[in-house]
């Protein structure tokens, strides 16, 4: 732009998954689904190792 310009306002617009391109929605679905097992297998891990610990089972 020149100093003689309109000035644009700056627009900002916030992606949701209701306005998502299907390309965007396909990939934030996808990383949604890894977070999420991700932390379930955390989560059944830590379970199992305090499972098979003697000292646990004992409390």
């Amino acid at each position: 732009a020149t100093d003689d310009s309109p000035a644009v306002p700056e627009h900002t617009t916030v992606e949701t998954p209701t306005n998502m391109s299907p390309e965007n929605k396909a990939n934030f679905l996808a990383e949604k689904e890894a977070i999420h097992l991700i932390l379930t297998g955390i989560r059944d891990d830590i379970y199992s190792t305090v499972d098979a610990c003697q000292t646990a089972q004992e409390m």
